[in-house]
């Protein structure tokens, strides 16, 4: 179950009242039988995408118990890394060990632009930021940016919380067999784990898990008994998130989530990653590719348009499965 909390002028919802949702959503979640909860990361954005992941993800933490939580993707760079190094540990502990996180380098000239960072030199402050990490979390004191610094307390494990690396081109997989991660691709390269297995090979490195999904991933999935009244409902939310993340791509970054679609009715009829089922349909995708995954307050929906494929998946679907 994923979290953006993109929130549309169009969109009825107050704020206070959406991210309120999203904590019932995850507290519901735990409760009928969801794996995982993921919150995303971009700055800037009209519609008030989701700045602070690890605020939220804290806030979740705090309403569950044992579902895992993930941070996909946080945009390192942007970050002051022994800051975000203190966070991430108090957030290890506090969690249990239970949030885990997708590192990426980020895609948007004017996130760059926001903090005062060079978009250029995005690639070199990934590693010095990934280095700081690397360091803080031994608890000993080490030097950063020509200053003695220490952070604690230490994380749970040893080696800090869990990471992938996110990214989609060589120089990503170069990095991640360096820094010894696995990776999460976007999805479009088909030959993304032989290009990282490869840069692991040449460095003597051990591959890590290097998840790239098919390119007929469906990223976005609803489920309603009366799916053209759901269309209806719910259509140009998805229709905002699928425009919105289009135009924050382009043409040069490619994604499995990514929908050239201008209607609605042309986002339901490329069967792409935005998807209505009937229950039937949820039960025989998940049945082929072993999970389903929601995007409940896709594109601003407001709550009371969200709850119901939840009730329905948890009530006519998963219990086939």
């Amino acid at each position: 179950m994923r979290f953006d909390m993109r929130l549309p002028a169009m969109s009825p919802a107050g704020s206070a009242d959406f991210y309120t949702a999203a904590l019932d959503m995850a507290e519901w979640a735990e409760q009928h039988g969801c794996l995982q909860l993921i919150v995303s990361e971009h700055h800037g954005s009209d519609d008030g995408y989701l700045p602070a992941p690890l605020i939220l993800a804290a806030a979740m933490a705090g309403r569950t118990r044992s579902i895992g939580i993930q941070l996909a993707a946080l945009v390192l760079p942007l970050h002051d890394p022994i800051a975000l190094a203190e966070e991430m540990a108090v957030l290890d502990i506090a969690s249990n060990g239970r949030v885990s996180y997708v590192l990426a380098v980020g895609y948007r000239p004017e996130e760059y632009a926001m903090f005062g960072h060079d978009f250029a030199d995005r690639g070199k402050r990934m590693d010095k930021c990934l280095e700081a990490l690397r360091h803080a979390w031994t608890g000993e004191p080490f030097e950063f940016d020509g200053r003695s610094v220490r952070v604690t307390p230490t994380p749970l494990a040893p080696q800090g919380p869990g990471l992938l690396l996110g990214g989609n081109t060589r120089a990503a997989a170069r990095r991640a067999a360096r820094f010894g991660l696995g990776m999460l691709t976007q999805g479009s390269n088909s030959e993304m784990v032989e290009i990282y297995e490869s840069e692991c090979r040449k460095i003597g490195t051990t591959p890590g898990a290097c998840i790239n999904p098919s390119g007929d991933t469906v990223t976005t999935a609803f489920v309603a008994s009366d799916p053209d009244r759901a269309w209806t409902e719910l259509g140009p939310y998805l229709l905002h998130d699928a425009r919105s993340y289009a135009a924050w791509l382009g043409d040069h970054n490619k994604a499995v989530t990514r929908s050239t679609a201008s209607s609605v009715a042309e986002l339901r009829d490329q069967q792409g990653p935005y998807r209505i089922f009937t229950p039937q349909q949820a039960v025989e995708h998940i049945k082929q590719t072993g999970f389903l995954i929601t995007h409940p307050l896709c594109g601003g929906l407001p709550p009371e348009l969200a709850w119901p494929s939840l009730k329905l998946i948890a009530g006519e679907v998963l219990p086939q499965v």
